[in-house]
Parts: structure tokens; sequence; C-alpha cells
């Protein structure tokens, strides 16, 4: 692995591959190590270039080092649908992180592909520097308007537990992803990449301080009408983390976008769906050079 200087913080990145790079933007408290190889795999295979990293905060990319609300202000301000005030930083300054990789890494533009906030900031990627987003493909995630895509209060409440309830790190994230998980949750695989996750880092701070990013961000709902990237919506319909009534949201707000569901599918990525949202994913790209190529006609 290896890391860059950008935007004021160090991230950690992992390229794998050569051909068209196509950029896998991990959600909250997620570390690049969180993605599943045999998914990145289907990429590698089609001929991409994948690109990983740690957001700021997480993994080994820089700590921060600011002090976020606590637990009973943040609840506050999810209950009364009003954006944190004096965040250190939010999901704009995560998106410039992530520009900023792919200019140290000599990339004009890329494939982008998010899950929950990471594909919070590759919305902001589009909308601000629209020129480094080939196409964007955005799970499990929603516009920022804290009305659609919101959590089940009873899950918070359970996530919240988590911490006390085991003494374990590795049992801590076990549950969690059982929490969040729907039907094809699997145990064991789960605790193998918690254990990777834990033995690489544990940084519960740097958790909070993304948890706070997210809160005190912009509402992109309006921005996100002015994305021209060619646009895949993926959403599970049994979602309690970020409600389905998100991914909806997006789609609508996205001129160019395309809204897959799958009814078994929560807040995770099952396997039994990688090869459909393979396909999906890679028709998007597909979508991307369909436009330049009009573009390119006399």
């Amino acid at each position: 692995m290896a890391s860059i200087e950008t935007n004021g913080v160090t991230i950690e990145y992992q390229i794998h591959g050569v051909g068209e790079p196509m950029l896998f933007v991990m959600g909250l408290s997620g570390q690049l190590v969180d993605w599943p190889d045999p998914f990145l795999q289907l990429f590698l295979d089609e001929g991409f270039q994948v690109i990983t990293f740690d957001n700021r905060d997480i993994g080994l990319s820089s700590q921060t080092m600011w002090s976020p609300p606590g637990q009973t202000s943040m609840m506050a301000a999810a209950l009364s649908r009003r954006p944190l005030k004096r965040v250190g930083y939010t999901l704009t300054d995560m998106a410039d992180d992530a520009v900023g990789l792919l200019d140290g890494l000599g990339i004009d533009s890329a494939h982008i592909v998010g899950v929950s906030m990471g594909a919070m900031i590759g919305q902001e990627m589009a909308i601000n520097h629209p020129h480094k987003v080939k196409s964007l493909c955005s799970i499990m995630s929603n516009t920022g308007d804290r009305r659609n895509g919101t959590a089940s209060i009873s899950l918070l409440a359970q996530m919240a537990q988590c911490p006390s309830r085991f003494d374990d790190p590795v049992d801590v994230v076990v549950e969690t992803f059982r929490l969040m998980s729907g039907p094809h949750f699997l145990a064991e695989p789960y605790r193998e990449l918690a254990e990777r996750r834990v033995k690489r880092s544990w940084t519960p701070a740097g958790s909070a301080r993304q948890t706070a990013a997210i809160m005190g961000s912009r509402d992109r709902t309006k921005l996100l009408g002015s994305i021209s990237a060619p646009t895949l919506v993926i959403h599970g319909l049994l979602d309690r983390l970020v409600k389905p009534s998100g991914g909806v949201a997006t789609a609508s707000a996205i001129p160019t976008s395309r809204l897959l569901a799958f009814p078994e599918m929560a807040h995770d990525l099952p396997a039994i769906y990688w090869p459909e949202m393979k396909q999906a994913i890679i028709a998007n790209t597909a979508r991307h050079l369909l436009s330049v190529s009009k573009l390119k006609l006399p």
C-alpha cells in the first residue's frame, strides 16, 4: 500500500490492475480492506483499474484530532433534522480528499463507486468536480435532505449499545454488521473481515468524527440536478440505516440516474446480488463511453 499527501491530510490507498480507473469510496467507519476481494475482482476481470482508499479519520489515513459533539447532541440533531454546527470538516472536504488522490495519481477522471457515506462523497465529487467523474454509482445512500433515507431510531439505539455489550472490538464490529445486514448475513465471513479491520486499525474516535461530518453537511438535493455523469443508484429495500426513500430521492434528484433496488438487501452487499450489480455498474460506465463518442461525432 502507499499514501499521498493532499488537502492537508494523508490518504492511504491501494491500486490493482490497469485500464479505466474505477475509484471505490467506502462508507462510515469503513476501511479499504472492507471491500470484499471477490467483489473487486469482478471489475478487475472486466479490465478496470481498481483504486481503494481509507477516508480521513479511518484506517491508515490521517486522524484529524478534533473533538466531535457527544452522542446526545448528535442524536438530538438527528431527531430535529437539523445539521450539526461547528464540525471539523464536511463531506465536501472528504470529496476534495478523493479528488486530490486522483490528482496525485495523475488520473484526469475516474468512474466512482461509493457506498453509504462513500456515495455521499461521490455525489459531492460529481457536484463540485464534474470533470473528475466519468460515471457515478451511488449505493445505499441519500441526498442529505434529512427527510429521506433517514435511519431507524430503534436500529441506532441498538448500534449505540454495541460498545458496552462487548469487550472485544471484533465482536462490536460483527454485531454492528449483523444489525445493519439483511437475511443473507453470514457471521463467519463478517468475523474474518472484522478481525482484519481491527488488526489493521481501530479508531472509534475517527468514526465519531466522520459521523459528525455527515450530520454537518449540506442538503445536496438541488445541487444533484447539475450532475451530467451517467449515474446508477442502488438500494436495498430492507435497509434500516439508510431507508430506501434515500435511494429513491437520489434517483429523482439526478437527471441522468437509473435506480436498481434489491428486495433482500439491507445496508450490506450480499454476494447473491454481485453479478447483477456488476452488470449494472459496467452498463453505467458504458453510458459514459457512449456520451463521449457522440460528442466526437462531426
